[in-house]
């Protein structure tokens, strides 16, 4: 019996790839995997050209950093993919008819009909039909609104979403973070921002918040708001889904927010709606306005859960609550999330 054990765990253990482990996301893929004792049987960290020889600690295991090249997934069981949409686009195919499971967190393939869009808390059997061999990882600020609102929608029926985010330098990488900490030092040192000092933004990010996430559209809203609308729809299997989002850069570092006031089919109730928290996985309650207790960024900076507070019927609307959630864009809103996928597969 003890041998059939090994056998069958052994069997559960993958080869694991991460495409862009020199980024971000890809820097804190690799935590999830430790933390989370993922089964695997080996490990490749693929790059570009420039950090190809650079060398991480995985497990005290001093792993060197490979170039990424098409023939780079033979062998591969899964491979995780932060390196940009354009990368993905190139060697996600790739990576796929060389019998890998690509799990990819840029925009490159979430839309395509055949690729699923997986928040594992929320639609964990769509990660088992990839007959591309494609899973797509969410938005970052879809992945944390959508952690409030799932389990809301299983009791009482989404209809609509009105929602404004708040969302940290760290979702436009390493540079954004690089930006906000030169900004800060001029101000402090009583300097003034100037062009030079603004590479990342179109404005300046210290002591500012900017309307602005990703490109604008014909329509007015950027291509960051109306992915909220199409991968909202898509995850929670809602074509008449109404969205309507304004995103919002602050100077924060890590973790997004977001306020969110919803319409439902049936009549809500506070009560009922902040016991839908009180077990769902992946999102707690932190709910008491009256001691000053409520989700603000660093309750979720480096933690998997996301938080939600300030649950409250809307004024305005029908069959409507507006909440405030949190979380963690560079872990579940990209690393963790993709790790999960993993785990599922």
């Amino acid at each position: 019996m003890l041998t059939e054990i090994k056998h069958h765990t052994m069997n559960q253990q993958k080869h694991i790839a991460i495409v862009g482990a020199t980024g971000a996301v890809g820097e804190e893929m690799l935590n999830c995997l430790a933390e989370r004792n993922f089964p695997m049987s080996k490990l490749t960290l693929l790059a570009s050209a420039r950090s190809a020889g650079q060398t991480r600690n995985f497990r005290g295991e001093e792993i060197t950093i490979k170039e990424l090249t098409h023939d780079s997934f033979e062998g591969i069981d899964i491979a995780l993919f932060s390196a940009g949409g354009g990368i993905s686009l190139e060697y996600g195919p790739s990576a796929a008819k060389a019998g890998c499971v690509v799990i990819d967190n840029s925009s490159a393939f979430r839309m395509d009909p055949d690729v699923p869009l997986v928040v594992p808390e929320i639609n964990p059997d769509a990660a088992r039909s990839a007959s591309k061999n494609i899973i797509a990882n969410p938005n970052c600020t879809t992945i944390i609104s959508l952690m409030a609102l799932f389990p809301l929608h299983q009791e009482f029926g989404l209809k609509s979403i009105i929602a404004s985010s708040y969302q940290a330098v760290s979702g436009s990488g390493a540079a954004g973070i690089t930006e906000l900490e030169q900004q800060n030092k001029l101000l402090s040192e009583g300097k003034e921002i100037t062009a030079e000092n603004m590479n990342v933004y179109p404005v300046q990010i210290a002591s500012n918040v900017i309307p602005h996430v990703d490109v604008f559209q014909e329509n007015g809203y950027t291509k960051e708001e109306q992915k909220m609308l199409f991968e909202s729809q898509k995850i929670l299997q809602l074509p008449e889904l109404k969205v309507t989002c304004t995103c919002v850069r602050v100077p924060v570092y890590r973790s997004h927010s977001v306020s969110i006031t919803a319409q439902f089919d049936k009549d809500v109730d506070v009560a009922a709606a902040k016991a839908c928290f009180e077990t769902y996985p992946g999102i707690q309650l932190k709910d008491d306005p009256d001691n000053n207790i409520y989700p603000v960024p660093l309750d979720t900076t480096c933690k998997d859960d996301c938080l939600v507070g300030r649950i409250r019927k809307d004024q305005v609307l029908d069959n409507a609550l507006t909440i405030w959630v949190v979380g963690d864009q560079v872990r579940k809103g990209a690393a963790l999330n993709a790790v999960q996928i993993a785990e599922i597969l």
